[in-house]
Formats: C-alpha cells, structure tokens, sequence
C-alpha cells in the first residue's frame, strides 16, 4: 500500500513577520500549490532524491542558477529532519514503533524562495506520512512545534510558527503567539476563521526573486534580542494589525481589510530593507486600487481587491514586472 499525503502552500496576510517575535498573525492556505509525498513499505529506510537534490550539472553556470533559485539542498534535508524529529517525539512519549522500514519520495508544485513555504510544506506532508504509516496520533496544537523544530534545531533554519501552523489547520487561522504560552507549552493559541469572512484576495510572485527567508530575518532579529525599541514596537504595532483584522473578520467588517494589509507592509518598511524589484509589484498594485503586503519573507504579495475589473488589471500590470497573479483557493 501507497501512502499519500500533501501539504499546501501559505501567504501571511496579516502580522507577518511578528509570529517570530511571540506577535499575532492571520494567515490563509494556498491549495493552488502543494508539496505531496509518497511512501510505502520496504527493506530499508531509503529517500529517493528528485531533481532539486541533483549534484550533476550541464555547466558552472547552470549550477550558480540552480543554487540561486533552490539553494544549496534540495528537499532530502527536509525529510531527514522531519523523520528525526518523528522518531524522538515518538520515543519521548513512549511510543514504540513496529520494526517497519520505508521508500519516500517528494514532488512540489510550490514556486521556491518567494515566501509562499515550500519547505515546510514538504516537512509537514512527511509528518503526515509517517504518522499513517505508523499509526501515531500527534496532537495537532503540537503538530506545527515538531515541523518548526524540524527545520530550526536540526537544519539552522531562521523560521517562526506561523507557516506551520496555517499548513497543518489549513484554512484560514489567527494565531496569538503569546510569549508565556509559548514557552510554557511549546505552543500559541490558533483559532480557525471562516475563510468565507474573507475579503477578496489575491497573490502575485516573482520566482527570480528568490532568497533563503533565514537570511532575510537574521538582522531584524538580532535587533529585536538586543531590545531596539524600534524593532520592538514596530513588531508589537505589526503584531496588533492582526489583531484588529481578527475583529474585523468576526464582525464582517471585511472593507477594513484593505488599509490594515497596506498597514502592515508600511510597518515592515521601518525595519526591513526592501528592495527595488519586490516594491515594484507593492506599488503597481496599490496604483491599481488594490491593496499589498508581503506574503512572507519577499518575492510574493498579497492582498485585497474589490472586482474582477480590477483583479484583470493586476493580471496585466503585474505580468509587465514578470509576476503571475492567482486567485488563492482556500477552503
């Protein structure tokens, strides 16, 4: 038997980045792109590289933009990770685990380093593979601390909970990462909202955009530890813009949508430095009336839009700058 799991990609739609800095954020499931894993029974434990593993090239040149657009490693890091990361959970709580090997395989559909969490994605979906497979039942309030773990403690990953966590709810979820909670149960608080209380959105990225969000975040962060009052603010300020979209959604309130994602990104503009190419696409679609903001660590936006009049208008505009625009499935 063949076990199928996916996991789906994500756009932060408000209080993105503070999930890192114990802040508050919404975010949405982007199933318009999946990583998915296969898995079946056999002798031995064996991952099965795909094409982003490769270690053959046609030229140097071909190498340098393989890197510049996968990095250094492929998605076999990720699924060793994620399989450590299982066998220790599972032998902390005492759970013994039949002698059974396995053949794992990946495919992603999930454009890489534009911030939509193509690698987390691929770790989600092994966790659900191997929970299948062995029949374990990890709670899912606990699910996304396990994923983050997998890529921050095993692979040096600069990474917060909120990819994982929409990835694992799915959906459309408002998180409250309070710092007690979080270091006192290893988890936030998440609340599933209807994604039918959604404003309407949509998504546009670049792929020649892509970095390693670790890189992006490392400053900001170092900032925030030594307690720079702007960072600190900024992020708490960026931290109670999801908070007010999250009253917003609940009182159908959607209009307020559009300023508190423009909100949002003029808060990162303090203290992350963004470059030409990324606020093109912000400033090309707030020209059209649309509203913008990252939808995570650069190379794609988000945000709200009244018509199809206007979502035509993105579609256009934005495929000048060489971005593709979608129309995010969420339920």
């Amino acid at each position: 038997m063949i076990i199928e799991t996916r996991a789906y990609a994500r756009a932060g739609l408000l209080g993105n980045p503070s999930d890192g800095f114990f802040g508050k954020t919404i975010s949405i499931s982007v199933r318009n792109f999946g990583a998915s894993i296969s898995l079946y029974q056999s002798p031995e434990v064996h991952i099965e590289p795909q094409g982003p593993d490769t270690n053959t090239f046609k030229s140097i040149y071909h190498l340098r933009d393989a890197v510049a657009s996968l990095g250094y490693h492929g998605g076999i890091p990720l699924i060793k990770a994620a399989i450590k990361q299982f066998g220790e959970y599972c032998e902390r709580e005492g759970i013994r685990l039949p002698n059974r090997n396995f053949t794992i395989r990946y495919q992603t559909s999930i454009p890489r380093q534009v911030g939509l969490s193509g690698s987390s994605a691929i770790v989600v979906a092994t966790f659900r593979a191997l929970m299948r497979f062995y029949q374990v039942d990890i709670p899912l309030v606990l699910l996304p601390t396990l994923v983050m773990k997998s890529e921050t403690e095993e692979l040096g990953i600069t990474a917060g909970l909120q990819d994982r966590v929409i990835q694992c709810y799915e959906g459309c979820v408002y998180m409250d990462f309070d710092r007690t909670m979080v270091e006192s149960k290893g988890h936030g608080q998440y609340e599933p909202v209807n994604p039918r209380a959604l404003p309407k959105l949509y998504i546009a990225y670049k792929t020649a955009l892509g970095k390693q969000s670790g890189r992006v975040h490392n400053d900001v962060r170092s900032r925030w530890l030594k307690g720079e009052k702007l960072v600190v603010d900024t992020l708490q300020e960026i931290a109670g813009v999801a908070q007010r979209g999250h009253d917003a959604l609940l009182n159908n309130r959607q209009a307020e949508m559009h300023d508190l994602v423009n909100e949002n990104f003029d808060l990162r503009c303090r203290i992350y430095n963004i470059n030409e190419s990324n606020m093109e696409m912000i400033e090309t679609a707030r020209r059209i009336g649309a509203s913008a903001s990252f939808a995570g660590s650069g190379g794609a936006i988000v945000g709200t839009y009244q018509d199809d009049d206007m979502l035509n208008r993105l579609f256009v505009e934005l495929k000048r700058l060489d971005a593709r625009v979608i129309k995010p499935y969420i339920s």
